[in-house]
């Protein structure tokens, strides 16, 4: 290989942040020369105003730099041509037609929703640091805040105050943050703007937009911050996603765990499949050995056998003990898996997240693309 052939193998592997391909595989490559030991790389931004810019700038200079033999470089960015997104928006979507809903029954796309059965319970807290436990096992996850009128997992994950999804013509990327592809009613609205006078069929239409408008790519697994209660957004997803799987988060107090039961309940009316429940806020240990349970406790275990039928078991997944470092991590947009990985309730966090990326996805019942070569018998 040439010098420049090498140069150009090094940047294009740099990878795309928001599409998570390399840059070479989404023909953002132009034109590269070497003279002595200066390079000159030549790119293409999807859009003008490409919010990733800087970073695809700067890991292609570093790439550059990094080959044997190169001192010096100069990146020259440019922007894709109308005719190349729309070749590039066909390549990502791998010829599935635009605004189809890809997290359908024969998905391999693992869809969990989370939900309690009123709020102060912290299931968004808790889907958060989920979702980045997850990602932190190697998994691509993507995170949707269906919890439209108390949405908090953009300031959860750290996403700052007026980041959007960037479009490249009809397809809407999500940002990802600590890994975590994710969408929010937040990101679409004003610092400090509420969301008020929406019912039934507009909550409906942004929650199918969220799943079909917004490209999240190939997952391993979705998560959905559920908001609390049965309400229509519960029913909306229901009909969506009728073959979803259903966490419920409680806490130990019986007024939690009661109406928690009802919304498993609900779920399960609408065919999807209680996996199990995670009970929040549990006891926890203070430094001279003495246990607290402020929230009383055995109302996870209450959940879960309620919701137990037949020979369909609902276990409790995990406890996850009330720590100060949870509520910390949230309020700075550090899930505590990352901030404080040793703190208890990040450790119990990343054993559920371990014991749900063990349990894929049943292949039972749906039909799966197998071609059938038939052979002809041989002549005797």
């Amino acid at each position: 290989m040439t010098l420049a052939d090498r140069v150009r193998a090094a940047v294009g592997a740099v990878s795309d942040p928001e599409l998570r391909r390399p840059i070479a595989e989404l023909d953002m490559l132009r034109d590269i020369s070497v003279d002595g030991d200066h390079a000159t790389v030549g790119i293409a931004l999807t859009i003008v105003g490409c919010p990733a810019a800087d970073r695809i700038e700067s890991d292609v200079r570093r790439a550059a730099a990094s080959v044997t033999g190169i001192a010096d470089v100069t990146v020259d960015v440019g922007v894709m041509t109308p005719a190349e997104r729309k070749a590039l928006t066909e390549k990502l979507r791998d010829g599935r037609p635009a605004r189809q809903m890809p997290f359908g029954p024969d998905s391999l796309t693992r869809v969990i929703l989370v939900s309690s059965g009123k709020g102060g319970v912290g299931k968004s807290t808790i889907t958060a640091n989920l979702a980045v436990a997850l990602a932190e096992q190697g998994l691509a996850v993507g995170l949707v805040d269906a919890d439209v009128h108390g949405f908090s997992i953009p300031g959860l994950l750290g996403i700052p105050a007026g980041t959007q999804p960037t479009r490249i013509d009809d397809l809407m990327l999500p940002p990802v943050a600590h890994g975590v592809k994710t969408i929010s009613i937040g990101m679409f609205l004003r610092d400090g703007e509420a969301v008020v006078a929406w019912r039934g069929p507009m909550l409906h239409r942004t929650v199918q937009q969220f799943l079909t408008d917004v490209f999240f790519g190939d997952l391993d697994v979705l998560l959905i911050d559920m908001p609390p209660g049965t309400g229509d957004i519960a029913i909306s997803i229901g009909q969506i996603l009728p073959h979803a799987e259903v966490l419920v988060v409680t806490t130990p107090q019986s007024a939690a765990s009661d109406v928690a039961i009802r919304s498993g309940l609900v779920a399960r009316q609408t065919g999807q499949h209680v996996i199990g429940v995670v009970e929040n806020m549990a006891a926890f240990t203070l430094p001279d050995g003495t246990t607290v349970d402020l929230f009383g406790s055995g109302g996870g275990s209450e959940v879960a056998a309620a919701l137990s039928e037949g020979d369909e078991e609902v276990p409790l997944l995990a406890s996850v003990p009330l720590s100060p470092a949870l509520r910390a991590g949230g309020d700075a947009g550090i899930p505590i898996v990352l901030s404080d990985p040793e703190d208890a309730a990040a450790r119990t966090v990343r054993a559920l997240a371990e014991r749900l990326s063990q349990r894929g996805r049943s292949l039972s019942g749906r039909s799966l693309p197998v071609a059938v070569t038939r052979r002809s018998a041989p002549e005797s």
